[in-house]
């Protein structure tokens, strides 16, 4: 199978001088391609100056993650596309694992790498870490991130697993499949896309692993920090119409009563706790989220429709934040212990 790894780039030249030289030597079965978000830095430059054999395609203007992806693997030629984030270090093997599971699992769709700190390769990283889940309330987790609590890398996560979502910061996936499913939705722009579409080819029948064998060092937080407002906005609606798009309607109303009520405490918190701009961020979302639902209406009949896989099979049946904060369970390995009793 044709592999293109795909890096989609805005304003990353320091990330591609310091990373693109590792992808390039490390993935010799591979066409790596970068795809630039109308960068205003010397990206372009670097690009031509530094790495000239590498294809670059370049876009008239910054269409976010989501609709850039899009647009990049539309002009790509691989059976397979990594999406590889610009601030990701991959080492010599990484990429064989992977593609060594997706021949011989047809019926999976997309695999994500274990994703370690660059800062820190003995700690996994926020984004990813050994495969994400959603719990029923619609928050994600990973193997290895529980909220804000990341673990260690000790080798406990090192089986291959079923997962609920895989990273946007390393995601393999069919393109085929990528294109029957819509792609990343634009309208989301960035943060949490990966988990949308994730869903959407779970409920269509396809699978979502983890391939721990293969690795790879994230800086992590290169576009907002994680304390930025507009971050905290677009976690916060994006989640809501994640929910909106992908659960059915029975599940949808009682899981948003109780969410707009946890979300008005996070709000609160932040209020207490002197962050006035990710208090405004957590208010807006919810207005923004109020009059965006219905130009996504359409998309959630079409998903509904499409669906051969329940929601109840794809969702963690963990209440995240009673587990964490009630419970002090902090880790992975705790919640799988209590999946279903909380």
């Amino acid at each position: 199978m044709k592999l293109s790894v795909v890096i989609l780039n805005w304003n990353g030249a320091d990330m591609l001088r310091r990373f693109l030289p590792s992808v390039i030597r490390h993935s010799p079965e591979a066409e790596v391609i970068v795809a630039d978000n109308d960068s205003t830095d010397d990206s372009l430059k670097v690009l031509a100056e530094q790495f000239p054999d590498i294809r670059t395609i370049v876009f008239d203007r910054n269409y976010g993650f989501a609709e850039g992806y899009n647009k990049a693997i539309a002009q790509v030629n691989g059976d397979l596309c990594l999406l590889l984030n610009s601030d990701v270090r991959v080492e010599a093997g990484w990429m064989q694992p992977m593609l060594r599971y997706m021949e011989s699992h047809p019926e999976v769709a997309a695999c994500q790498p274990k994703v370690c700190q660059e800062q820190s390769p003995d700690m996994l990283e926020y984004a990813g870490a050994c495969g994400g889940y959603i719990d029923r309330l619609g928050f994600p987790f990973c193997r290895g991130r529980i909220l804000n609590t990341v673990e260690r890398d000790e080798g406990q996560y090192d089986s291959t697993a079923p997962v609920a979502w895989a990273t946007g910061a390393a995601l393999l996936i069919r393109r085929n499949v990528y294109l029957e499913a819509g792609g990343l939705d634009a309208r989301f722009f960035a943060h949490q896309e990966e988990i949308d579409l994730c869903w959407r080819l779970r409920s269509r029948g396809h699978g979502i692993v983890c391939i721990p064998e293969s690795v790879v060092y994230h800086v992590g937080g290169g576009t907002l920090p994680k304390d930025n407002p507009r971050k905290t906005y677009l976690n916060f609606r994006n989640n809501l119409l994640l929910l909106y798009k992908n659960l059915p309607r029975k599940d949808f109303r009682s899981v948003m009563f109780r969410r707009r009520l946890l979300d008005a405490a996070a709000a609160l918190r932040f209020l207490v706790g002197g962050q006035w701009g990710a208090c405004k961020a957590v208010a807006q979302a919810h207005r923004d989220f109020r009059r965006m639902r219905k130009d996504f209406t359409a998309d959630r009949e079409r998903n509904l429709a499409a669906t051969v896989v329940p929601a109840s099979q794809i969702l963690s049946p963990v209440n995240l934040l009673w587990q964490y904060y009630a419970r002090g369970r902090r880790t992975y390995s705790c919640l799988k212990i209590e999946k279903g009793k909380s």
